[in-house]
């Protein structure tokens, strides 16, 4: 993991074209900024995991006899 010191109004770029902005510092919260095109998705971690498990429990749920229906 990269570690980097950042203050208010710096940012750091990430494949040419990400920006992650540090917007506010209170306390022990930070507030960033993401400037980022439209086609890269960008989630809380918490709700990337819970989405991850999702479609796992899907696919894991998912009748082989349906799916086959859909390629007919």
């Amino acid at each position: 993991m990269l570690a980097l010191a950042r203050k208010v109004n710096e940012s750091i770029v990430i494949n040419d074209d990400v920006e992650v902005t540090i917007l506010e510092i209170k306390g022990d919260q930070v507030k960033i900024g993401i400037n980022a095109p439209k086609s890269v998705p960008i989630y809380r971690k918490e709700l990337y995991v819970q989405i991850q498990k999702a479609n796992e429990e899907a696919v894991n749920s998912a009748d082989p006899n349906t799916l086959k229906d859909l390629f007919k």
